[in-house]
């Protein structure tokens, strides 16, 4: 069964295709425009690993739930997998690899299926 998309398809690459240059030129992007782009590719990983055994918080832009296997439905669930913005959409843009995103301290990720590195990166900018 395929998400529901919330974001504009061509909105959501706009927004990504912004944060990677603000990157590159070293300028701020605007808060709406990074909440696109976090929010559009949080959707379009849920699209990629349908399922609903890991949640992937991006706080305060969103969360999703992905990967197939148990089905969670109260309380924490067992495989959580959390980061702030800028390392979400370093490791969804392909400019970070998941075992230095570990490194780097900022990613939490508990629970067997908690491993997103399979599905990254999810649209590779220069």
């Amino acid at each position: 069964m395929a998400i529901k998309r919330r974001i504009d398809e061509a909105e959501g690459r706009s927004a990504l295709r912004q944060w990677a240059n603000s990157v590159q030129t070293e300028t701020k992007l605007s808060r709406p425009a990074l909440a696109m782009a976090v929010r559009f590719s949080l959707e379009e990983l849920a699209s990629r690993a349908e399922g609903n055994s890991v949640e992937v918080r991006v706080p305060p832009f969103g969360v999703t739930q992905c990967i197939p296997g148990p089905r969670h439905t109260r309380g924490t669930p067992p495989n959580v997998v959390e980061m702030p913005a800028e390392l979400w959409l370093s490791l969804a843009t392909g400019k970070l690899n998941w075992a230095k995103a570990l490194q780097s301290g900022q990613l939490h990720a508990s629970g067997l299926r908690a491993d997103l590195s399979a599905h990254l990166p999810l649209i590779e900018y220069p």
